[in-house]
């Protein structure tokens, strides 16, 4: 991992079309603006995460109902 530090209005550029902008920060909160294609999916890491683990619930609860329709 690339760890580095900003300051408010400094950017980072990812690839040729990718800017990471640092807006504000305040206490321990940092506003991050960033500027890339449409075509670039853009998520929280957090939102991943949950559709991730509802994914894995969903895919056990439907291999339980699956079994129990296999010993009907």
């Amino acid at each position: 991992m690339l760890v580095l530090s900003r300051k408010p209005n400094e950017s980072l550029k990812i690839g040729d079309n990718i800017e990471l902008k640092i807006i504000e920060i305040k206490g321990d909160s940092v506003r991050i603006g960033i500027e890339a294609p449409k075509s670039v999916e853009i998520l929280r890491g957090e939102l991943v995460a949950s559709i991730s683990e509802n994914n894995t619930e969903a895919i056990e609860i439907d291999l339980s109902l699956f079994n129990q329709l296999k010993k009907n």
